[in-house]
């Protein structure tokens, strides 16, 4: 019996997944997720926030208590594009490995390719070429493969808390505000995104797969309002575009979303609105898994090294201490 843990460090949220790899299946034990908020207004200060470090420390804390009541072999602990981009991410690191947390920083490549290995394990196997995409706090990642074949491998520093720091944070909250904001987000997504469109539509995918919580929230939303099971649609997205803005706006309930990721909301419809325009999607599929799924699955099928397919090494996974 194998026990592996695998942490993703997140701009927006921290997650920890605890798996059991035995007769050639894997398992999963526990999942705690937190929301952080690690990267909020980094676009603005070059770094991470003091209140944002200690949420960061506190999770981290919790996270390392939950992993002493299991018998872990491994851990993986990869910190993605805040980590990349704060000026002050290494203090956070080295204050991580006092806690007893090593903590590795990829870079968005790597990221996409685990994001992509933790989708299609949840997927058939298939032959179809298959567009996946994450979009995070700090960054988008967006792949095209056919079965473990990386066709396309994109990271963009685009991301929901990234946007809601950039376009909602005015003072005045009103609709006509709120809907112009829209607006300009989702046109700069759009333009974020379009350099890559051709590459995109050239890799002739035939299904696409969305993951992360701001597509989760989207796909929530869209199903209360009866525009399918686990899937956004662009016609949805247009149809609820003021009813979210009143929502933000009066604070009134909308059907599908959390309370917590009410702040998201604006800048997760702007920015998977400008990716859908910009790449030609009608439709995403939720997917429910995503880079700590992937982290695990290279975890627990390459025991001596982890590899990846086609660029270069991954930060090596630590050993666990009781």
């Amino acid at each position: 019996m194998l026990m592996h843990a695998c942490i993703d460090l997140g701009s927006n949220s921290f997650h920890l997944l605890i798996g059991e790899w035995q007769e050639g299946r894997l398992t999963i034990i526990e999942r705690l997720s937190e929301k952080v908020q690690l990267g909020e207004n980094i676009g603005g200060t070059g770094n991470i926030s003091q209140q944002a470090y200690q949420r960061g420390m506190a999770c981290l804390h919790r996270f390392k208590l939950l992993m002493r009541q299991y018998p872990l072999e491994k851990y993986w602990a990869l910190g993605t594009n805040t980590f990349r981009i704060a000026e002050n991410s290494e203090d956070f690191v080295k204050a991580a490995k006092k806690i007893g947390i090593n903590i590795s920083i990829i870079s968005g490549v790597q990221e996409a390719i685990l994001i992509y290995a933790g989708v299609i394990s949840a997927l058939p196997v298939s032959d179809s070429h298959r567009l996946v995409i994450d979009i995070g706090g700090g960054s988008t990642e967006v792949i095209v493969g056919e079965k473990h074949h990386r066709l396309l491998t994109e990271s963009l520093p685009i991301g929901s808390v990234a946007w809601r720091d950039r376009f909602f944070q005015a003072a005045s909250f009103s609709h006509s505000h709120l809907s112009s904001q829209m607006e300009k987000g989702v046109e700069e997504a759009r333009s974020l995104f379009m350099p890559i469109s051709s590459g995109v539509k050239r890799a002739s995918w035939s299904e696409a797969y969305a993951s992360s919580g701001t597509t989760k929230m989207l796909a929530s939303i869209c199903q209360e309002h009866g525009y399918g099971n686990k899937r956004i649609t662009l016609e949805a997205l247009t149809e609820l575009k003021d009813k979210m803005a009143d929502f933000v706006a009066t604070g009134k309930e909308l059907p599908g979303l959390k309370e917590r990721r009410r702040d998201l909301l604006l800048p997760g419809w702007c920015i998977v609105t400008g990716l859908m325009e910009a790449f030609g999607v009608s439709e995403l599929k939720f997917s429910h898994t995503a880079l700590r799924e992937g982290m695990l699955d290279f975890l627990v099928k390459n025991e001596k090294t982890i590899k990846t397919l086609q660029s270069g090494d991954l930060p090596a996974v630590s050993f666990a201490k009781h």
